[in-house]
């Protein structure tokens, strides 16, 4: 992953978490997950693991906080993109290879 893309995923990922910030604290960390599992593809959260799994380096603490209700993608790193159920479950309005859907190229960003 290029620094631009984690310095990307780290700024969007705040964002999010700055927005569940003013949430009650008890809700905000399923907040800023449960944004991330609905809106991110499984690339961008695998990324975003990548960078958990490595201390979180610039990520909030409310994201570090979430980071144990984000769903861990089960993708083939060779193809970038996430396969059967999780495909199906985190593409919104889409089935993933499960139902026919064709895998991400993986020279789309």
């Amino acid at each position: 992953m290029s620094h631009d893309t984690s310095a990307k995923l780290v700024r969007m990922a705040n964002q999010i978490a700055t927005f569940f910030a003013s949430q009650p604290q008890a809700t905000a960390a399923e907040g800023v997950a449960t944004h991330i599992n609905k809106f991110w593809e499984p690339r961008m959260r695998r990324d975003l693991f990548l960078l958990i799994d490595h201390g979180g380096e610039g990520l909030k603490p409310l994201v570090m906080e979430a980071a144990a209700l984000i769903r861990r993608p089960y993708a083939d790193p060779d193809s970038g993109a996430g396969t059967g159920e999780e495909a199906a479950q985190s593409a919104p309005g889409g089935k993933g290879t499960a139902a026919g859907e064709a895998l991400s190229e993986t020279s789309v960003p």
